[in-house]
């Protein structure tokens, strides 16, 4: 006789949870590591206009307004960047969580079958011994006949 759990469609539906729930963290965690980047490339883009400005120092104060005007907008972009990363980092965050329910969830079904599997298990060597039981009777009362 094989063990069939009369779960498992629920213990296979936690399992594909669980994954998708691996899934999303990955994706969040990309999306995070995305936005990260974006910024260090705004703080070279700022770093650069900063330097542009310095070793601009002689020339024409209609370029050094320019700069300064990209500075300021460089600084915006950092400042929403940063508000992004803060949004990515509660994301994942979140999804970690959910994930980490997931988790916990599967385990409890994968337990849940490993009880009923040892359950069955102990009913069929139960029926085993039983019949051997029964011969070991029978073969003991013909034998005293």
């Amino acid at each position: 006789m094989n063990f069939k759990y009369m779960y498992q469609k629920v213990v296979d539906l936690k399992s594909n949870e669980k994954t998708q729930a691996e899934w999303m963290l990955s994706a969040a965690i990309g999306e995070l590591q995305a936005e990260q980047r974006t910024l260090e490339q705004l703080m070279e883009d700022k770093a650069r206009a900063n330097d542009a400005m310095l070793s601009e120092g002689g020339s024409s104060m209609l370029r050094l307004q320019e700069l300064q005007r990209y500075v300021e907008h460089l600084d915006r972009c950092i400042k929403k960047k940063l508000e992004d990363i803060e949004s990515a980092e509660i994301n994942v965050e979140h999804k970690k969580s959910q994930l980490s329910s997931r988790l916990l969830d599967e385990k409890v079904w994968l337990k849940a079958k490993e009880k009923a599997k040892t359950a069955f298990e102990q009913q069929i060597l139960l029926r085993e011994q039983n019949e051997l039981d029964e011969m070991a009777t029978v073969r003991f009362a013909m034998k005293a006949r």
